[in-house]
This record gives C-alpha cells, structure tokens and sequence, in this order.
C-alpha cells in the first residue's frame, strides 16, 4: 500500500480577506496554525503545502514545514493538489486539508483518511455535522443529504431536505475536508465541470453526477474558517489571543 498524504492548498489572493494564510494570530500565521493541526495525524505519512505564491512559500520553508510550488492557473484546490500529486508516485490516499481551518481536530483528519484507505467502495471520503433547521436555510453553508450506509446522494446550498412534513428528518452540514484515492482524484480533475456542479457552485457535485461514491462521516465539531476579518477576531477569542 502507498502512502497517505496531507496535502493543504493556500493561495495569497482572496476576494473576502487577501493574504489570509499570512494573518498572524498567538505568533504564528494560519497556515502554521493548520500545518501544526496536519502533523497531528497519526495516518499521515507526507505534509505538503501546495501554493502559487512565494510569500507563503518562504514562510512554511521558515517554520520547517514542507512546501512545493504550483501553477498560478489553477482554478480550484484539487487541481492544485493533483499537480503535486502527479510529482509524488508514491502517494496513493490524499487528504485535501483546507488552509484556512486553524482548528481541525486532528481526529477527524484521520476518520477522512481513514474512510478513503479501508472503504473499498468509496471514491472520496468528507465529513458532516448535524445542523438545526435554522442553520440548514443559509445558502453559505452547504448541506448534504446521505443514503443509509454514509454515502452522500447529494450536496446542496438549498434547504435539504425539503420539509413538507416537519420534524421528520436530520439535517447535516458540510465540513470542506476530502480523502481521495489517487485514481479518484486524477479522474474528477480531468473530467468537465457538471451542470450541477456549475449551477451550484460546487465541485463535489461533479463526482457525484459522474457515479463516484462519496462516504461520509458524522462529526460533533463546529468548523471556524478563516474568510473574513469577524472570523480572525473568532479565532482570536477562541485561542485566547488579545
């Protein structure tokens, strides 16, 4: 069996908040935070940052992490994930860790990588969290609807599902971490972008519509990404920072 590599995407430009990965919070930057999260792991055998820019090249090498260089034209995580894959033969499970979640738990790193290693059935592996149906009304988060051995039917930003009867479902929230096996990643980045996916604005969606299984696992944790200026100032209460 290959290995399992952590592979974390940052880029520097960023529509909400530019240069997040290199916002510093407590003396260290957010991808430190992250990286610090990934080496945690106990399925991890590899830890790369994937990035286009040398700010953040420079400061992964500074604080002893691993680092590789990609294409400024990618458009997507995965497709920057893929290049360095394609350069690492060796690596045969990837875990696509998001650069700007600083309080991942490390254990759910490793369910994401665990599903993806040992369920023969599953293309890719992610991770979901109960919601209220409150929160299932807000576009920004992504909801997922699953069958009744973890694998998901569909992810959308729509209320799903539909409650014509109330009370009588669940409703789940999507955690953006993916396990991939190297084959399954390889071929959802070279397939074309689906009319779900562009309708909905999401990528997992092109998987799916394209038959590849994705096997989910339900987690307890409340996920604090870092998108905009309110979310570092959360951060910064969370870790105690003044």
């Amino acid at each position: 069996m290959g290995k399992t590599a952590i592979i974390i995407p940052a880029r520097y430009g960023s529509s909400r908040l530019e240069g997040k990965p290199l916002i510093r919070v407590e003396g260290k930057t957010i991808i430190q935070w992250v990286y610090e999260k990934a080496k945690q792991s106990k399925l991890a055998d590899i830890i790369i940052v994937a990035t286009d820019d040398k700010r953040i090249f420079d400061v992964v090498k500074g604080f002893g992490g691993e680092v590789e260089m990609t294409s400024v034209e990618h458009k997507c995580g995965s497709d920057r994930i893929k290049e360095v894959v394609m350069r690492h033969p060796e690596i045969d499970f990837i875990v696509n860790l998001q650069g700007d979640e600083p309080l991942i738990k490390p254990e759910s790193i490793d369910e994401v990588a665990r599903n993806v290693k040992e369920d023969s059935l599953a293309d890719i592996s992610t991770l979901i969290r109960k919601i209220t149906p409150e929160e299932a009304e807000n576009p920004n988060l992504v909801k997922c609807v699953v069958d009744n051995n973890g694998y998901a039917l569909y992810f959308s930003r729509s209320k799903i599902p539909y409650e014509r009867n109330n009370g009588k479902s669940d409703f789940y929230g999507h955690l953006g971490i993916y396990g991939y096996k190297r084959e399954a990643l390889v071929k959802m980045t070279e397939l074309p972008q689906t009319s779900y996916e562009m309708a909905e604005s999401l990528e997992q969606l092109r998987a799916l519509q394209n038959g590849m299984r994705i096997k989910t696992s339900v987690v307890d944790f409340v996920p604090v990404g870092i998108d905009t200026a309110d979310d570092v100032e959360k951060f910064k209460t969370l870790v105690g920072a003044n």
